[in-house]
């Protein structure tokens, strides 16, 4: 039996495949704090009350039917209202399409604009841009970062390879990082990306930035910032990705939004009739209503963000205590999104029974069977086995969920020799 050479060579989510270990041992009793899945426990984090009741009050008014294509206009135009007063960005709501979660999105910028081998360019760590490039056959360029800038590309780090690339893959805050760019960081990105369009010619397909921001309300006093408002020339080939799933911790809702030039969104609509990605009516309908009351947005956002960032700093804590103690460990500061950056510089030990841990795969499932913790490593990210650094996700587990897990995790290291 025989199917695509697509389907034949896709390769499945290292995150899953964790997730799928840890759900196992769970069903069979095991206590497991779980911080790989970039999802909400909902009874820790339920959704916002009014919107919840918004989407009562939908179906209960049997808004079941199709919405429009390319979402419901009130919907657009609550984005459209937002966007200006949150973000200074001036979209019309015909410039938005709204999808069933940002992951459409995602795949409909891919496949508008990029040609079979057509070079696109992301950084690693960085979420999915390895599928997305294999979906669409495109010539993937990865980028190292490094730890001294948070595992963000700098402006150098890029340059060598913009020569007649068609899409720049970037996202802030970072998925798996949980880093920001900073003002100065982007602005020089953003002016390279346009010293390389003003290269091209009209026949040319110009340099597009596909921006990532579906974590920018989840922000712990640092500042997001975005091409667009820092540069407004930057509007002719940025395509914003953004939505509710982490913002209102809505992660089963499925309502996003995609906005940025006409020609490009446009496309996006016209490919994604095609392929029934729209989020449902009650949910759009509801999601219209809760973003124009500002109130309690803010309201939502002030305690919910709390909370987010007291277990990252719980976990933070608890990582850089084990440094002072002497163990080969590091994380870097939570700024924004669900996420820690861990390294557990352990790879190379041995653990009680013999075995080596070789890579970082190897580490993540001792961890699971000896400390009951689970996390993922980037090379679930697009970095090789070999990088002692981990994404934490705090969101899918308690705060006494974790305190819980640092004192096994210590006697789990402390095992390896």
């Amino acid at each position: 039996m025989k199917v695509s050479k697509l389907a034949s060579n896709l390769v499945g989510s290292e995150i899953v495949k964790i997730g799928n270990e840890v759900n196992d041992l769970k069903a069979k009793g095991a206590k497991i704090t779980n911080l790989t899945i970039g999802d909400l426990n909902s009874n820790i984090y339920p959704i916002p009350s009014e919107l919840k009741k918004g989407i009562e009050k939908a179906y209960n008014n049997n808004l079941t039917n199709y919405p429009p294509a390319n979402g419901m206009l009130s919907l657009r135009t609550s984005v459209s209202n937002d966007l200006k007063k949150r973000w200074g960005l001036d979209y019309s709501p015909n410039d938005i399409l709204i999808t069933a979660g940002s992951r459409p999105l995602i795949y409909a910028v891919f496949k508008t604009i990029v040609d079979e081998g057509d070079k696109v360019i992301y950084p690693i760590p960085s979420w999915n841009n390895n599928h997305y490039s294999y979906l669409t056959t495109a010539n993937a360029v990865e980028v190292q970062t490094k730890e001294s800038n948070n595992f963000l590309p700098t402006a150098e780090d890029l340059r060598p390879h913009l020569d007649g690339a068609v899409l720049l893959c970037l996202c802030s805050p970072l998925n798996p990082t949980g880093t920001m760019f900073t003002k100065e960081q982007l602005s020089e990105i953003c002016e390279l990306v346009l010293e390389e369009n003003k290269k091209r010619s009209a026949d040319d397909k110009p340099l597009y930035l596909m921006y990532d921001q579906i974590y920018a309300m989840l922000t712990f006093g640092s500042e997001h910032y975005n091409p667009v408002s820092l540069f407004p020339e930057m509007k002719d080939y940025t395509i914003y990705i953004d939505g509710t799933s982490k913002c209102f911790a809505a992660t089963g809702v499925r309502v996003g939004w995609g906005f940025g030039p006409s020609l490009v969104i446009d496309k996006m609509k016209a490919l994604l009739t095609h392929v029934g990605a729209w989020a449902p009516k009650p949910e759009q309908e509801a999601v219209a209503e809760f973003l124009a009351d500002d109130s309690a947005v803010d309201t939502f956002l002030d305690d919910y963000k709390q909370k987010l960032n007291t277990s990252l700093k719980e976990l933070h804590k608890g990582i850089q205590d084990l440094k002072a103690k002497g163990f080969a460990v590091e994380s870097i500061s939570p700024m924004g999104a669900l996420y820690l950056t861990i390294k557990l510089d352990y790879l190379g030990k041995t653990t009680p029974e013999g075995k080596v841990i070789d890579n970082s795969t190897d580490l993540v499932f001792y961890l699971i069977n000896n400390a009951g913790m689970a996390l993922v490593p980037f090379s679930a990210f697009g970095n090789d086995k070999s990088v002692p650094w981990f994404r934490a996700s705090v969101g899918g587990c308690s705060l006494d969920d974790i305190k819980d897990c640092l004192p096994r995790l210590e006697k789990a290291l402390r095992d390896l020799k």
